[in-house]
C-alpha cells in the first residue's frame, strides 16, 4: 500500500514506521497519489498563534475572549479537553477550566499569519478558495508534474512549512471532492492527514451522522430527525423525488451527498459577495450582556476576514433565531464602506436594539455584504457621525501598536466585559 512520511516526507510501500527516519507519523492508502482535492484547516488557529508568540503559555490552557462578561472565540485542545467551546460565555468556560489563561484576541497577528499561509498555498496551486482566515480548499490537480511529486507530498511539504517557519500546525482532508475533503479534514486533529477515497466512499459514510454535511444546524437535523433521517444509510434509503418533495433544493443536494457526490468546483477568485461570522448557542438566551458580547466578537471577525482580503462592504446585516426557530433579519446601509469592527458593532448593535424583546435567542450573526475594494472604505467627513473616521484611525492605530507591543498594550474597554 502506498505511503509517506510526514515528518521526511520519503514515499514507500507501507511499513509501521518510515524506513528513512523512523518516524511513527506515516499516512497509508491505496489512494494516496491519486487524489487531488484538499482541506487544510489550522488547528486552533487564534490560539496557536498566542502560543506561538507567547512560550509560556505553550502547555496551558488558553481561551481566546474577552473578559468574565463576554465570550469565548476559540480556544486550545488542553482548554477543549475541558468541554471549552466556541461561543461559549466566558464564566461558564472558567468554571469548566478555571485554570485557563484568558487571551483578548488580536486579530491584527492572525490575519498576518493568515497571509503568510496563503503564500505557502499559492506556491502549490494557483486554485485556492479560502473560507476564513484559518482554512480553505486546494485543487492540486495536474501539479504533479510543476513540483516532480504528486498532491499529498506537496500538502505534507505545506504542513511542514507552516510549523518550521511560522511555528503553527494545521490538519489536512484529502479526496475526490469538496465535500469530503472538508469532512477529512475534521477526522485526525490536529496535525492529522486523513483520506476519503473513491472507492470507500459509500462504506464510509453510511453509518456516520447527517450532522456531517456542512450546513447542517440544529433547524435542519430536526427536520430530518422529524423525517426518521439521522445517518447516511438513512437518507440512502429514501427516493430522489421523495426528497425533494419533503426538503425542497436541499432534497437535491441530500440525494447527491449521500452517495457521495459534490460536483462545485473549487474557485480561487470568484467575488467575494458576503463576509459574515454567526454561532448557535449551546444554550438559549436572553442576557443582554452575552448578547452583545457575541456581537462585538463577531463584528471583531468579519473585519478581520475584510482587512486580510482588502474588501469593506457597504450594508450590515444582523441575524437572529429565536428558540422557536422564528429567523429575524435585519440590514442597513452605510454611507460609505466599512471594514472597521467598531463601526460594524456600533451599527450591528443599533440594529439589535431595533428588534427589542423577542428572545431568547439561539443564534445571532452578524456580515457585511455590497463587497468592495477596501479603497474608498471609512472615509472621514460623515456628516451623520462625525467621529467615525477619527475611530477607524483609532482603531487602526490599536492594531499597529498591538502588533508592535503585544495584545494588552491597548485594551478597548469594551473587551473588558
Amino acid at each position: 500500500m502506498p505511503a509517506l512520511c510526514r515528518d521526511c516526507l520519503s514515499t514507500f510501500d507501507s511499513e509501521q514506521r518510515c524506513p528513512q527516519c523512523r518516524s511513527p507519523r506515516v499516512t497509508r492508502h491505496p489512494e494516496l497519489f491519486d487524489l487531488s482535492i484538499a482541506h487544510m484547516d489550522c488547528d486552533a488557529f487564534y490560539a496557536s498563534v498566542e502560543k506561538r508568540d507567547n512560550p509560556g503559555l505553550a502547555d496551558k490552557p488558553v481561551i481566546i475572549g474577552g473578559g468574565r462578561r463576554g465570550v469565548v472565540s476559540t480556544a486550545c485542545y488542553v482548554a477543549r479537553i475541558k468541554g471549552v467551546r466556541s461561543a461559549m460565555p466566558m464564566f461558564q468556560a472558567l468554571k469548566l477550566c478555571p485554570e485557563a489563561v484568558v487571551v483578548r484576541p488580536r486579530f491584527d497577528a492572525y490575519v498576518e499569519a493568515s497571509r503568510a499561509i496563503r503564500a505557502m498555498m499559492d506556491a502549490l496551486t494557483p486554485v485556492v478558495e479560502p473560507l476564513s482566515l484559518d482554512e480553505a480548499f486546494m485543487d492540486l490537480t495536474g501539479t504533479a508534474r510543476l513540483h516532480g511529486a504528486p498532491p499529498a507530498v506537496m500538502l505534507a511539504r505545506l504542513i511542514k512549512r507552516m510549523k518550521t517557519e511560522l511555528g503553527l500546525t494545521g490538519s489536512i482532508g484529502l479526496s475526490h471532492n469538496k465535500f469530503l475533503a472538508k469532512v477529512a479534514s475534521d477526522l485526525d486533529k490536529p496535525r492529522g492527514f486523513s483520506i476519503i477515497g473513491k472507492a470507500e466512499t459509500t462504506a464510509f459514510l453510511r453509518p456516520k451522522s447527517v450532522r456531517l454535511i456542512w450546513g447542517i444546524g440544529p433547524a435542519a437535523q430536526t427536520s430530518l430527525n422529524n423525517a426518521g433521517i439521522r445517518t447516511f444509510d438513512d437518507l440512502l434509503r429514501w427516493d430522489r423525488r421523495d426528497l425533494h418533495d419533503r426538503f425542497g433544493g436541499m432534497g437535491e443536494r441530500l440525494y447527491a451527498l449521500a452517495r457521495g457526490e459534490d460536483g462545485r468546483r473549487i474557485t480561487a477568485h470568484s467575488p467575494v459577495k458576503t463576509l459574515s461570522n454567526e454561532t448557535t448557542f449551546h444554550e438559549d438566551t436572553s442576557n443582554v450582556d452575552i448578547l452583545d458580547g457575541h456581537i462585538w466578537r463577531m463584528a471583531e471577525k468579519v473585519s478581520a476576514r475584510a482587512k486580510a482580503k482588502n474588501k469593506a462592504g457597504r450594508v450590515v446585516t444582523l441575524k437572529l433565531k429565536t428558540h422557536d426557530f422564528k429567523g429575524i433579519t435585519k440590514r442597513i446601509s452605510l454611507h460609505h464602506p466599512t471594514q472597521i469592527a467598531d463601526t460594524i458593532y456600533r451599527t450591528a448593535r443599533g440594529l439589535f436594539d431595533q428588534v427589542g424583546d423577542k428572545g431568547p435567542y439561539r443564534l445571532l450573526g452578524v456580515g457585511l455584504s455590497e463587497i468592495t475594494a477596501d479603497t474608498d472604505a471609512d472615509r472621514e467627513g460623515d456628516l451623520l457621525d462625525p467621529d467615525a473616521g477619527k475611530r477607524a484611525q483609532a482603531e487602526k492605530a490599536a492594531d499597529a501598536i498591538r502588533e508592535k507591543f503585544g495584545s494588552d498594550a491597548i485594551i478597548k474597554g469594551r473587551a473588558l466585559r
